[in-house]
């Protein structure tokens, strides 16, 4: 006969991978909707760029286009156009609120994150300069300024654990962070 003890850990176990899997399949869903979120924002400014182009008046002697103010509501709505491929496109600037983590290289500094991850990295900078670097989730959320309460906590938790997935920060012990060596030399 199994043990009480045991029966319960067992159910513990079935939670836990529960709600990492829930975890982890939101992490996907939120990267999606961010990701669609900025190509609707860049469709969004193109059609009001090609807009301002056609509406603008010439001057005559010059064939130079006048800039002229266009409002949203005198903005007509785009044509389809082809679509381009994820590989001819360049690669975007700085990074909006919102936006997904890259996966760090040699070639990004901490200006492409969005400006949570850049205050994250930035406590992470702080905390290795006066020690050995490495941060809980809590610690770093009263190092943002958070409360920290567990919904703060929970979001600076999520946040790192995407840093750490994509070689910004590493976490050498569970629920323990610190920079990854790479962003950490500098870049």
């Amino acid at each position: 006969m199994a043990s009480v003890v045991g029966l319960l850990e067992e159910r513990e176990l079935a939670a836990r991978e529960r709600v990492e899997g829930l975890r982890e399949e939101a992490d996907r869903v939120l990267a999606a909707l961010a990701e669609a979120e900025t190509d609707w924002q860049e469709w969004l400014i193109a059609r009001q760029r090609v807009s301002e182009v056609l509406t603008a008046p010439r001057r005559p002697e010059t064939g130079v286009v006048a800039p002229v103010p266009v409002e949203e509501s005198s903005v007509p709505e785009p044509e389809p156009v082809a679509e381009v491929p994820s590989s001819k496109v360049p690669a975007a600037g700085p990074a909006r609120a919102g936006s997904i983590v890259p996966v760090w290289r040699p070639a990004l500094t901490a200006d492409v994150l969005a400006m949570d991850y850049q205050r994250i990295l930035s406590a992470l900078v702080e905390r290795r300069s006066g020690g050995d670097g490495v941060m809980t989730c809590q610690e770093i959320a009263v190092a943002l300024g958070l409360e920290p309460v567990p919904a703060c906590v929970e979001g600076v938790r999520s946040k790192m654990k995407r840093l750490a997935d994509r070689g910004w920060a590493a976490e050498p012990a569970p629920g323990r962070f610190t920079l990854a060596d790479g962003p950490a030399c500098g870049s």
